[in-house]
């Protein structure tokens, strides 16, 4: 069988589409290997896949006063890229070569910096993910950018003609931001990349993997010809059961409503667990608080509310009432696929778009954090409560991406991709 490399980073949401494509891979009889930050070497060894490193590290995700940086609303993005990947470009681009040595083919999450570097200087066939909608920047289903989230709500109705060149036009006056890419490939010997933006308009030539729902976000036709659209790869831990403590209060009453910033943006929650708690009160409901730091609360909670350090959510979504999250791409897929109505209070990045297609669909409704406080938090949930549409609708949507199996999917596609390679032989891209 073949060697295969997936280079993925991020938070355990980012990570997780490509571990499931991993263990499928690796289930198929491929040799697996996992590149990635250094800070997730236990996590991916203890569920059986060769990990390498790969820089920059992703420990930050855990310092409340960096993810206040870069977890900004408009800025963060940018932040992320000239102040963390961009200065270990060269470091990255040297780890993941070392590990694609006499790789079969290379699969990478965009944005990776290095891995069309890898690619055309290797000349093994690659294949990018996008496992969240916003990158793909269609001008046709314009997402909800960061930088302006308010202004494309109110100009969305001006259509393809208005924002398939304003964006290309965006992408091109952003190329100066990459410099230290386009440095590296002249560096490197790599003919000119014309039209080519480093950061955000990447993908390969050859396979593009949308992992994600077609109901999140149906094919455009500006998206690259070559995509395919695999339904959300689930990952959440395996068989990890819930605790006996948990179990038991769920057991004990009425669905909770379950409150979550997931892995990333929990680390600067601010008061987002207080206001729920109190949210919670006002409507006399129980609550289940996900919560990755203790300090987030003081004091001893109601007999009716239950705070947890980790829940896998595949087990606990599916046992609430409500949920009410962040907006990551992976606590979206995995609330879509219980069929709960969701309540989603977007920080940064890619967040306020896949709040913005759950508000479309029909399944939820949104808050930005600055004007989540118990009073508006509870006006939200009691509308969530008493319409039985949200209910209905949630339930319709979970039907169908209950029967969507992306991991499969994706791993069907990239089996293609390599009987295609074989074929033709190694070429440069």
């Amino acid at each position: 069988m073949s060697r295969i490399v997936i280079h993925s980073f991020g938070s355990l949401g980012d990570l997780h589409p490509y571990l499931a494509v991993a263990l499928e891979l690796k289930r198929r009889g491929h040799e697996v290997l996992f590149a990635t930050a250094a800070c997730y070497r236990q996590y991916l060894e203890c569920r059986g896949l060769t990990f390498h490193p790969v820089s920059p590290d992703c420990d930050w995700l855990n310092d409340s006063q960096a993810m206040r940086r870069f977890s900004h609303l408009r800025l963060g993005l940018l932040r992320l890229a000239r102040e963390m990947m961009l200065p270990a470009l060269r470091q990255s681009y040297d780890d993941l070569l070392a590990v694609a040595e006499g790789a079969d083919l290379l699969v990478s999450q965009i944005p990776s910096a290095a891995a069309r570097l890898v690619a055309e200087t290797t000349g093994m066939p690659w294949a990018s993910g996008v496992h969240m909608p916003l990158f793909f920047f269609s001008g046709c289903d314009v997402p909800l950018l960061p930088v302006a989230p308010s202004l494309v709500k109110r100009l969305r109705f001006l259509g393809p003609w208005f924002w398939r060149p304003l964006i290309r036009a965006s992408m091109r006056a952003t190329c100066f931001i990459g410099k230290p890419w386009y440095d590296l490939r002249r560096e490197l010997g790599l003919p000119r990349a014309a039209g080519v933006n480093a950061l955000l308009d990447s993908h390969s030539p050859t396979l593009v993997l949308a992992l994600f729902s077609q109901l999140l976000a149906r094919h455009q036709c500006d998206w690259p010809p070559h995509t395919v659209t695999t339904g959300f790869p689930f990952y959440d831990g395996g068989s990890v059961e819930l605790s006996a403590e948990l179990q038991d209060f769920l057991d004990r009453g009425a669905p909770p409503i379950v409150f979550t910033l997931g892995t990333a943006v929990s680390s600067d929650a601010g008061q987002f667990f207080q206001h729920s708690l109190a949210a919670a009160q006002r409507l006399g409901r129980r609550a289940v608080l996900v919560i990755k730091h203790g300090h987030n609360l003081r004091g001893a909670l109601p007999s009716d509310v239950m705070a947890v350090q980790f829940a896998a959510f595949s087990q606990l979504f599916p046992r609430a009432e409500i949920i009410v999250h962040h907006g990551g791409i992976g606590t979206t897929g995995l609330a879509m696929r219980a069929g709960k109505p969701m309540l989603v209070v977007p920080h940064a990045w890619d967040q306020p778009d896949n709040a913005d297609r759950v508000v479309r669909l029909g399944i939820g409704r949104s808050v930005w954090p600055r004007h989540y406080t118990a009073a508006r938090a509870a006006h939200e949930l009691r509308q969530l409560l008493e319409n039985d549409n949200y209910r209905s609708r949630a339930a319709e949507i979970a039907k169908i991406v209950s029967l969507e199996h992306g991991a499969v999917v994706a791993c069907d596609a990239l089996q293609r991709l390599l009987s295609d390679g074989r074929c033709a032989g190694r070429r440069s891209i």
